[in-house]
């Protein structure tokens, strides 16, 4: 068993049930009870004190969900720990649970793996300060093999083995003394986590109708048969959306119509269908676990990337005016027009990478300098009012408070992004380094790219950039900027374009590529 496989970043991911050719099971509940076992004992080395630890559990609709959390809670319960049984939750809630006034616990974990196919599940683990880091994740698998090796050729293990074996049962027992002292308690606390939005919307918008703030806006969602379908019948119901066109919204874990995942292209397309043939105010589209989500307008367009982050910028910066908004690399030169002009605020392009967006925008706030809203352009949205949660639902909430807002006055979502510079033009290639040291290759290409473009008559570098090389092309035919940088992870050089006039991409791409023609470990880009 190598434990290290199941990682992935700050989750663990595997394969927990057969039905695709060529994927073999890796995350049984055996695996998942050692797991439980181990984050009680990495949770004992970080809290202080130790004792009276708490865990909540919660899974989403996959079919491996039930058996894996009934692994892990035992797993918690026999290293000493009190488990809750969240049932089916989201994501954001399990985080909630350890913060809630009401009766917060140790940490949460939430059992899923997001809009991936029916066959994987993972674990996402969180204390109060937020989920477990990278370094924390690979911690936990190491004492879960820590775990394993003392237990292999105990009489104990033997014992417990020939018992699995026996009884057919799935994972590890904890026993009746256990039991007793360590009781699996039920908690539904998705039930408390959508009624504090429920409420957080009634305030927000502060309508006559206070009980049904969002009464006469018509709202389409998928929530593709994972975990989000109380989103309709627990929160925008209760508060007056009309919802009839709303689709997928029972929990199905083999996910007859398609995966769980916002980006869907074909999905989004059938929610944009649905919405222009009801006349509905916007779509909604929610992803397995419910911590990320994808907006549709009323026209049917997909609010993504620079528009998203265009439309809920705004509305921070009107509750924090002035305040930092940090974005990834890639936004577009008219964003930042939009953020810093426009709305009067500060811009902050990042690097790539969710979790590099909000630890800088958590910085700055250390640093005495108020950041408010980080979010990048794959749409992962965290909010410091929200404990820079990576959350969709909240950012649909956001959302919803103001379309509710802008509806008293005859207004719609859309006359937020009204000053908004799109680009007319946008490309994205990749590059493949070809030495196995590509690392310090690729930083030899951005090295002397650098000093190359140095010397082109209207290129300039950008500054401050905190990747890659960024350039802004002021060429007339040109009239953009491109970005090279290097992949953190893998052997590409990701290399994103945009103009202002039609036929600059290819402008920009025919200056370009012969700088980089000389570099023979640099394979030219694929689309």
């Amino acid at each position: 068993m190598d434990w290290k496989k199941l990682q992935n970043g700050s989750a663990i991911r595997g394969i927990a049930i057969e039905g695709v050719e060529g994927e073999n099971v890796n995350l049984t509940p055996a695996v998942v009870h050692r797991l439980g076992q181990a984050f009680v004992v990495w949770l004992k080395k970080q809290i202080t004190p130790p004792e009276h630890l708490s865990v909540a559990v919660g899974i989403d609709a996959r079919l491996s969900g039930k058996s894996l959390k009934k692994a892990f809670l035992a797993g918690v319960c026999t290293k000493g720990a009190i488990a809750f049984d969240c049932g089916m939750a989201s994501t954001p809630a399990l985080f909630m649970s350890t913060v809630d006034p009401g009766r917060s616990v140790t940490a949460g974990v939430m059992i899923t793996a997001s809009h991936l196919p029916f066959n994987q599940n993972g674990l996402k683990f969180f204390t109060k300060n937020g989920s477990v880091n990278k370094r924390g994740v690979s911690k936990i698998l190491e004492i879960a093999e820590e775990l394993a090796i003392i237990e292999m050729g105990t009489l104990e293990w033997q014992k417990e083995t020939r018992q699995l074996q026996q009884n057919n049962l799935l994972c590890l027992p904890y026993s009746l003394e256990q039991q007793k002292k360590y009781p699996i308690k039920q908690w539904d606390f998705l039930s408390t986590y959508t009624e504090k939005l429920v409420h957080y919307i009634r305030q927000g918008v502060a309508a006559e109708n206070y009980l049904q703030p969002l009464s006469g806006l018509h709202i389409v969602v998928d929530a593709g048969n994972g975990a989000g379908g109380f989103f309709v019948s627990k929160i925008l119901e209760p508060l007056g959306a009309i919802t009839t066109g709303s689709q997928f919204l029972k929990p199905d874990g083999s996910f007859p119509h398609h995966n769980p995942n916002p980006k869907d292209v074909e999905a989004i397309a059938e929610v944009a269908k649905i919405v222009k043939e009801q006349q509905a105010d916007m779509g909604i589209l929610l992803n397995g676990d419910v911590n990320r989500s994808a907006l549709v307008d009323r026209q049917g367009n997909l609010i993504h990337k620079n528009k998203l982050i265009a439309l809920i910028g705004s509305i921070v910066l009107k509750e924090h005016p002035e305040s930092t908004i940090v974005t990834d690399s890639i936004t577009s030169d008219g964003l930042h027009w939009f953020i810093e002009h426009n709305l009067k605020g500060k811009h902050r392009r990042f690097k790539r990478g969710y979790k590099n967006v909000i630890n800088e925008s958590i910085r700055l706030n250390v640093m005495g300098r108020e950041s408010w809203l980080a979010i990048d352009t794959s749409g992962h949205v965290a909010l410091k009012e929200n404990y820079f949660l990576d959350d969709g639902i909240y950012l649909i909430v956001k959302l919803l408070i103001e379309a509710a807002c802008l509806k008293k006055e005859g207004k719609e979502l859309a006359v937020l992004l009204e000053k908004l510079k799109e680009p007319a033009e946008s490309k994205k290639m990749r590059f493949t380094i070809t030495t196995e040291q590509f690392r310090d290759y690729g930083k030899q290409v951005l090295n002397e790219l650098s000093q190359t473009i140095a010397l082109e008559k209207e290129w300039e570098i950008e500054q401050p950039n905190e990747e890659g090389i960024r350039i802004r092309c002021k060429k007339a035919e040109e009239q953009g900027w491109f970005l090279l940088r290097l992949s953190p992870q893998s052997n590409r050089m990701p290399l994103d374009i945009e103009s202002e006039v039609k036929g600059g991409v290819q402008k920009i791409t025919q200056h370009l590529l012969p700088l980089l023609a000389d570099f023979k470990n640099l394979q030219m880009p694929t689309a």
